[in-house]
């Protein structure tokens, strides 16, 4: 099975972005505990304190549903709803890297 990459783009809602973030914590605290999960970056732009996007990568389509049917992502979900104004989300799978498992 090939490793999944995944890609999110997201917009706080005006002035929530340290809420945001603070919402994310028990996401990372799981993901630690999550073999299949290899790669899990929260990055915040520069320019706009309220856009971030999450870089994700999986060892494989069951280490991306163990991650996404955790209890940690379905306890953070309703909190990190209610701070994201938009949302666009890609699945796909590495082609060329360097610096990541694959």
């Amino acid at each position: 099975m090939p490793s999944v990459a995944l890609f999110s783009r997201v917009k706080a809602k005006k002035g929530t972005g340290e809420e945001l973030i603070a919402a994310f914590r028990p996401v990372f605290e799981q993901v630690e505990k999550e073999p299949g999960t290899l790669v899990y970056v929260l990055n915040r732009s520069n320019d706009d304190p309220e856009l971030f996007w999450v870089s994700e990568l999986y060892a494989d389509a069951d280490a991306l549903a163990a991650h996404s049917g955790s209890d940690a992502m379905a306890a953070a979900s309703p909190a990190l709803g209610e701070l994201i104004a938009e949302a666009e989300l890609v699945i796909g799978e590495p082609v060329l890297a360097k610096g990541v498992p694959g």
